[in-house]
């Protein structure tokens, strides 16, 4: 087949709106010259590509696989003329990262300090649970990712940068809070409020109390972190959560960190991304940064940690 850019553009706009009068105000074309564009691109393609039933446009089988190449075609354009104007100015460039809502708060701390290094960036943060960031990847809707060890099976490149030690909070009125240590039965007496199934925190508060023998008691169960965090304020149960969000709890003395037996439990956060996936220059830059500065940002936080015996 022997396509020209010209025609992948006008059959995308056409595909996406499923309307030749919108994808011609779109394009700055009349409809007439759209119309033409596809009939060449069927005659290429020696096959219909859009078809009309009633008063509406339907793609035909060929018209969808076409519609994703073209997509691509011009997803790979518009990167390489970034790419370009990157290269000739590493200042500049468009950087498009989702981290875990867990990590938001020292990602959002990073984000400020790569910023003043590169202020001419510019940055789209996604701050979503677990299985939104898996989707994102899957969908190559982003450059990186920053979340908990991601499962296997996803076709996922990764690396650690940062220990992340999970802790048992509580409100400092519950009595626990009142004990110097606190044994992993009596942490086992008590009910927990957690993050959803299929959370990462969740995953290793779960694993720690069956590798114990023990029954992880949950009374609620939240997709937020914040909720958690205000739900073990109010009393509603213990928590097991990141140091790393704590920071304004244990400032406002909101929240306690309970000496308990076996605690922390220490995971990482890894930078993530599709496996083959060439980054930006500025992204290349970013990964780089975080991999410094992480352990940096960290000890900025003035953050109690009781060390497990």
């Amino acid at each position: 087949m022997n396509l020209t850019f010209r025609q992948l553009k006008v059959f995308e706009a056409v595909a996406r709106n499923l309307n030749y009068t919108n994808a011609a105000k779109e394009l700055h074309l009349s409809q007439p010259a759209v119309s033409m564009q596809i009939k060449q691109l069927e005659e290429q393609a020696s096959t219909p590509l859009i078809e009309k039933l009633g008063k509406k446009l339907y793609l035909t089988e060929v018209g969808l696989e076409m519609q994703s190449y073209a997509r691509s075609t011009m997803q790979q354009l518009v990167d390489l003329e970034e790419t370009i104007t990157q290269i000739k100015s590493m200042e500049r460039g468009h950087l498009k990262l989702a981290v875990a809502s867990t990590a938001n708060h020292f990602v959002i701390r990073l984000l400020a300090r790569f910023s003043k290094v590169y202020p001419k960036i510019s940055i789209s943060l996604d701050v979503t649970n677990r299985s939104s960031l898996l989707e994102l990847l899957e969908k190559n809707e982003c450059d990186l990712v920053i979340m908990g060890r991601p499962p296997q099976g996803h076709n996922l490149q990764y690396a650690p940068f940062l220990e992340n030690p999970l802790v048992v909070v509580s409100s400092p009125t519950h009595f626990l809070a009142k004990k110097e240590h606190v044994s992993l039965q009596e942490l086992a007496n008590e009910e927990f409020v957690a993050r959803e199934q299929g959370s990462g925190t969740r995953g290793a508060a779960k694993r720690f109390f069956t590798e114990h023998e023990l029954d992880f008691k949950t009374k609620m169960d939240m997709s937020n972190n914040r909720a958690i965090k205000h739900a073990a304020e109010e009393g509603l149960g213990l928590a097991i959560v990141s140091v790393h969000t704590l920071e304004l709890e244990l400032k406002a003395k909101t929240l306690t960190i309970l000496n308990v037996e076996g605690f922390p439990i220490f995971r990482h956060w890894y930078v993530v991304q599709r496996e083959g996936k060439r980054l930006s220059p500025i992204a290349m830059v970013f990964n780089d940064y975080i991999m410094q500065e992480a352990d940096r940002l960290i000890e900025d936080f003035d953050i109690p940690l009781f060390k497990s015996p």
